[in-house]
């Protein structure tokens, strides 16, 4: 039974998330790249990244999503983390976001 993984941890780079997908698949089984998207112009205008940049990296590590994105040089590297979580709907993206803390607050 195959089930679509709900939170995916999203990995912070300046501009290694590509070489870095690229080094973790290669050290576990059940692991790969899946997908690449490149900064647009609209975007590499508002982020300081190049057009056709790497921009994230969706990958699976032991059989678990992952994405790198890579922010920077205007948004920098930082140790934190960040969760995409996957909705059916607006709808159930509302529903769940109504509940979350509202500026870092419980």
């Amino acid at each position: 039974m195959t089930t679509e993984q709900t939170i995916v941890p999203c990995l912070w780079f300046d501009d290694q998330a590509e070489a870095a997908a690229t080094f973790y698949t290669s050290l576990f089984p059940d692991s790969g790249i899946a997908e690449t998207t490149r900064y647009s112009r609209a975007a590499a205008e508002m982020s300081g990244r190049p057009e056709g940049a790497v921009m994230t990296v969706g990958f699976r590590l032991a059989g678990r999503s992952f994405v790198g994105l890579n922010g920077g040089p205007l948004f920098r590297f930082t140790p934190a983390i960040s969760l995409f979580v996957s909705c059916a709907d607006v709808e159930e993206a509302r529903g769940s976001s109504s509940d979350w803390p509202r500026e870092g607050r419980p």
